[in-house]
């Protein structure tokens, strides 16, 4: 009787199904197509590149590349250009940022050349960039100076919010701007102004602001006459002195300080010429009336 051989089974072996399953995997797809090749190709990279003349050879044909590049015509910039600065301030852009020209624009760097350029006292903003032909555009706005800053270092001018911009040799060489003086004032340069705003009546006969104890303000005038403020409100304060002289035209008669420190209680202090004939008149009126 002749033997009957089994069928075989056509469901996949165990191996056979995880490898078909893993196949169906995306993430193992796409290491196969891209994992697989990206690895042989570092992995031959870097066989060449550990001889050192390979190396040397590969480093040299990037540098050639790089510096055709950067020498194009194209990237070559020329000359520099400084718009919105005065005269001054131009040559000393100038003279921090000497550059050789022609050279590459890729050997500029534009972030620490703005940085050094605002870093001048004189320079309130700065805007660089390179023009189409060849230019280092330096786009300049100064700070501008509003009063005059006495210290003990000498003259100062400073701008609106009280940045120093630049040393002054004369006063006369800045009549317009008016003079604060004292350790501090330059902190205080807003109501510095609030207050020459504020005595502008007294303008033709106004010396200057003082800073007094880095605290308060006093107003001095010519005849050596001061008006003493508050450290509060001293604009309200000097604007009550203004009232009163040009009610009682008060600032023209022999006073030396009048003294605002305190709001609710004004002190007037004479000088010694007035004080001297009060005194004089006060010893007479005391004779005739003992008489």
């Amino acid at each position: 009787m002749q033997q009957v051989r089994p069928r075989p089974d056509p469901a996949p072996s165990r191996w056979s199904y995880r490898l078909q399953r893993l196949m169906l995997t995306p993430l193992f797809r796409r290491l196969l197509r891209i994992g697989v090749p990206f690895t042989i190709a570092f992995a031959a990279l870097w066989t060449y590149l550990s001889d050192e003349e390979n190396y040397d050879r590969v480093m040299l044909a990037l540098y050639d590349m790089r510096a055709a590049i950067e020498e194009r015509p194209e990237f070559q910039v020329r000359l520099m250009a400084v718009d919105g600065a005065s005269a001054g301030v131009s040559e000393d852009i100038r003279e921090i940022l000497s550059f050789d020209f022609p050279l590459s624009s890729f050997d500029l760097d534009l972030p620490r050349i703005q940085r050094t350029v605002r870093d001048l006292s004189a320079v309130k903003s700065a805007n660089v960039r390179i023009r189409p032909g060849g230019v280092l555009q330096i786009d300049v706005s100064e700070r501008t100076p509003v009063v005059l800053w006495r210290n003990q270092g000498g003259l100062d001018r400073l701008d609106a919010g009280g940045a120093v911009i630049g040393p002054v040799l004369k006063r006369a060489d800045y009549p317009d701007l008016p003079l604060v003086a004292g350790q501090g004032a330059q902190d205080h340069v807003p109501q510095a102004l609030a207050l020459l705003d504020a005595a502008a009546p007294l303008d033709e006969r106004l010396r200057g602001l003082v800073r007094i104890g880095e605290r308060r303000w006093d107003i001095v005038l010519d005849r050596d006459q001061r008006i003493m403020l508050p450290e509060e409100r001293p604009v309200q304060a000097l604007e009550r002195v203004i009232a009163l002289d040009q009610a009682q035209d008060m600032m023209a008669r022999d006073i030396a300080v009048v003294d605002m420190r305190i709001a609710d209680r004004p002190v007037i202090r004479m000088n010694d010429t007035a004080l001297e004939q009060w005194w004089r008149i006060s010893r007479t009126s005391l004779g005739e009336g003992s008489q």
